[in-house]
Parts: structure tokens; C-alpha cells; sequence
């Protein structure tokens, strides 16, 4: 997917070898040093879908966001949306894993241009895979109000777990 914010031109792709992520620091190490370590090795193992953010025609990543499958327990879903399921053990979603911008670009729309490809991609995917919803693990009060802007909704004992239902996704992308 690209796009076009304030006259840059953005594009994310699936992270590959070409893409130079060696000075890439969003101001959280864990973030910094999954990027450049680990998140090449999830995508080989099949276990992580990294997508890059990259500028123009450059390759330098300006950001990232990971997509995988998991697995919910029924009764981790708040009762509004429980009630409306089959009673299966667990069900499907989509888990937004990581999300993170380089401290040059925060504050400038690329967040919101990386959560839109992700939730574009994870809708396309559902329909070809099923999946309720996209659930994100927000990493700190910061990150749970970024969630929460875009309507992700906090489940009742995990605060910092939100959702998505697909949906409203699809709403987003008619």
C-alpha cells in the first residue's frame, strides 16, 4: 500500500533484505533492536509478517508493524461481544504485534498511515482467513491512547489489550 502524507510519498512493503533498518530508533530499544535482530528471522520462521514503512524510492525504513494469527479465549471477550459468537473454545484475530515509528518521523501521520495499511491488510487477509478482530498489546498509556483515538476498544481485565472488530474495519475500507 502507498500513499501520499503532506507531499511525501510513503510506501510499506514487506520487510526483505533490501531495506536498510540499521539506523532506525523510534526511542524504544526493545522496538530498535527487534527491527534489526529478530524481525527478518520471524518472517523466514513464518511466525511474524513485518511490514516496513519506506520513503519515496529509498529503502531506508522510516517504520515498521508486524501482523500474525492468534488465538482467543471466549471468555476474554468483553460479554457485548462474547454473546454475539459461537460458543467455540477460542476464536480467531489478527494481532497487530509491534508498531513503530523513527523519532524522525512521530507526529507527522505515518503512525496513522502505518495502522491504516495494517488494518487494510488484516481485512483482506480475513476474507481469505477468518479473524473477529485486530487486537494490539499497547506497550504503555501512550500507546493505548493512539489505540484508543482510532476506537480500539480495551478488554475489561487487560487494559493495555484493545481490539478491533472487523467489522467496523471493513466500514473503514468500503
Amino acid at each position: 500500500m502507498s500513499g501520499e502524507k503532506g507531499g511525501t510519498r510513503y510506501r510499506v512493503e514487506a520487510l526483505g533484505r533490501q531495506h536498510d533498518r540499521s539506523g532506525f530508533s523510534c526511542g524504544s530499544e526493545p522496538l530498535d533492536h527487534y527491527l534489526r535482530a529478530q524481525a527478518g528471522q520471524d518472517a523466514r520462521k513464518r511466525v511474524a509478517a513485518p511490514f516496513v514503512l519506506c520513503e519515496g524510492e529509498g529503502n531506508t525504513v522510516l517504520g515498521y508493524y508486524t501482523l500474525s494469527a492468534i488465538s482467543v479465549d471466549i471468555g476474554e471477550w468483553p460479554e457485548t461481544v462474547a454473546k454475539k459468537l459461537p460458543r467455540y473454545p477460542v476464536v480467531p484475530a489478527t494481532l497487530l504485534g509491534r508498531l513503530a515509528i523513527d523519532r524522525r518521523f512521530q507526529g507527522q501521520g505515518a503512525g496513522e498511515h502505518l495502522l491504516m495499511d495494517a488494518l487494510c491488510r488484516s481485512l483482506q487477509a480475513s476474507r481469505q482467513v477468518a479473524a473477529l478482530a485486530v487486537i494490539v498489546d499497547a506497550k504503555d498509556a501512550r500507546a493505548v491512547a493512539f489505540y484508543r483515538r482510532y476506537e480500539f476498544i480495551p478488554f475489561a481485565d487487560q487494559p493495555a489489550r484493545l481490539f478491533l472488530p472487523l467489522s467496523v474495519i471493513e466500514k473503514l475500507f468500503p
